[in-house]
């Protein structure tokens, strides 16, 4: 673009903006408002961010910290050490933590004691009781300001530069809940570039413009003597996103559409179930680890969920303990109704399935789940307490275990994965059983099980025909599609990372 393209493209207050930095090395925004020159910072940005884009102007911005209490009553109260200090040298200076407790409430006293110990100005004993008493370095400082105290009645009378303040000090203060506040002022100046100032040699003269034809200036015929401001197609314009969803409520709505054309009906539950339905149905036994606290989520509220079906409780109950009808031998030892009843938060979508099936013991019967489940561990890269699961099952009078490896392969090959593999596996609740593999990015990568669910399981159900059933992490399969390393990463609320992000 040449010169004359520019200045023809100039607008009212891009113009305005240049007059009044002609002559001058540089004015603040606030100064040319304060002037007259302009009536909002707000328009003088504006202008010159145009100016900027355009090579006509140059923004020079510098920020400097500074820090502010906001708590002006711990000047008159007193820093809790401060008071424990004082406290403790009226006692002697040494006295019981107890007395130091009730001298110090709603837990001051141990916010106190905290910062004694840290600044080196009391020392604690252990014995029958705990008796703090004051050091050498605490009783010259009863005498004396700390350090901390002196830089808060510094900022009572108004904000400290971050040039001029030990760093230790602030960091310690900015530790303490509501105590200070760190506050960031940004100074700017703007000022004309070479080529800036050649526009104003070129003779720039101010006229109202009109951006925007109205019915008002057509009616009127003001349109005839109006000038108006050259539009530049070249010119800097905001990018728009178009509305999109999530890319996970995308995944789902893709998993749901390939069960519906497979013929699958989709079912859920509650998240809170008792154990009965979340593990005893599913012949787990009542001492399986996955039943632990450091594995599974139980409720204190409700603490238990009553079972009223009591044929059904008998039949699960001689599974467990010698098998029942099913030919099984269970697992011994005797079973625990109370146990059953716990509440808990589901830790597989198994759940809905079974609960379906219980319902549904007749084929044909094909239903799949895509819900939350929660298991207590530990949040990193590959693992999370709340996921999701994806669940199947198909009750067949013709079931059976190459029907299942056919479903799985389908299903896998429609979400776009060529390459699949299966191998052995053990899970509790179905014999046999599968793992399910993909090659991805060079390597053979396992993404979720299967199998044909134990009598022991369908049994109490009078389900008299094969059940093939599988569950598959739903996160680790947008992960595999996406190229994503860290699971964390699907559930970060950045609206600039689906706005530019293509596969969402």
């Amino acid at each position: 673009m040449d010169k004359s393209e520019i200045y023809e493209g100039l607008s009212f207050n891009e113009k305005r903006l240049l007059l009044s930095l002609s002559g001058v090395k540089g004015s603040a925004p606030a100064d040319l408002v304060s002037s007259g020159k302009f009536e909002l910072e707000v328009e003088v940005m504006g202008a010159a961010s145009w100016l900027s884009a355009k090579g006509l102007a140059k923004i020079d911005e510098s920020s400097s910290r500074s820090f502010v209490l906001i708590n002006k009553e711990i000047i008159k109260k007193g820093l809790p050490e401060r008071r424990a200090l004082n406290a403790i040298h009226s006692a002697g200076d040494s006295m019981d933590m107890s007395a130091l407790a009730s001298e110090l409430p709603d837990g001051d006293d141990k916010i106190a004691v905290g910062w004694l110990k840290r600044k080196g100005l009391a020392d604690i004993a252990k014995g029958e009781k705990k008796i703090i008493s004051l050091t050498s370095a605490g009783k010259e400082m009863l005498n004396k300001k700390m350090d901390d105290e002196a830089l808060l009645e510094r900022m009572a009378s108004g904000a400290v530069s971050e040039n001029d303040r030990d760093k230790n000090i602030i960091k310690d203060l900015k530790g303490r809940q509501d105590m200070i506040e760190e506050r960031i002022t940004t100074s700017r100046s703007i000022s004309l570039t070479e080529l800036g100032k050649e526009m104003i040699a070129m003779g720039i003269e101010l006229k109202e413009e009109i951006a925007q034809l109205t019915v008002e200036l057509i009616q009127s015929g003001k349109w005839k003597d109006a000038e108006f401001r050259r539009y530049d197609v070249q010119t800097f314009a905001p990018s728009i996103a178009p509305a999109k969803k999530h890319p996970l409520s995308r995944l789902a709505d893709e998993i749901r559409n390939i069960f519906v054309q497979m013929g699958f009906t989709e079912t859920d539950e509650e998240y809170v179930q008792p154990a009965f339905w979340n593990m005893d149905v599913l012949f787990t036994p009542q001492d399986h680890p996955a039943r632990d606290l450091q594995d599974t989520f139980y409720l204190k509220e409700p603490e238990f969920i009553r079972i009223d079906d009591k044929k059904l409780i008998k039949k699960v109950k001689e599974i467990h303990e010698n098998g029942g009808e099913t030919g099984s031998t269970g697992w011994g030892g005797t079973w625990s109704l109370e146990k059953a009843e716990q509440a808990l938060l589901r830790t597989h979508t198994t759940v809905n399935t079974i609960k379906y099936l219980s319902g549904n013991p007749d084929p044909p019967v094909k239903v799949f789940s895509l819900s939350r489940i929660f298991r207590n561990e530990s949040t990193d890269a590959t693992h999370l307490p709340e996921f999701t699961q994806i669940e199947g099952i198909i009750l067949d009078e013709k079931g059976d275990f190459d029907m299942l490896v056919s479903l799985v392969k389908r299903f896998y090959g429609l979400m776009g994965f060529d390459k699949i593999r299966i191998r052995p596996a053990y899970f509790p609740y179905t014999e046999p059983s599968l793992e399910i593999e993909v090659f991805f990015n060079g390597k053979w990568m396992e993404l979720g099980g299967a199998g044909i669910f134990r009598p022991e399981v369908v049994a109490p159900f009078n389900v008299k025909h094969p059940v093939l059933a599988w569950g598959f992490g739903f996160e680790r399969l947008a992960m595999l599609k996406w190229n994503i390393r860290d699971i964390r990463d699907l559930y970060v609320s950045d609206i600039d990372l689906l706005k530019k992000n293509t596969i969402f």
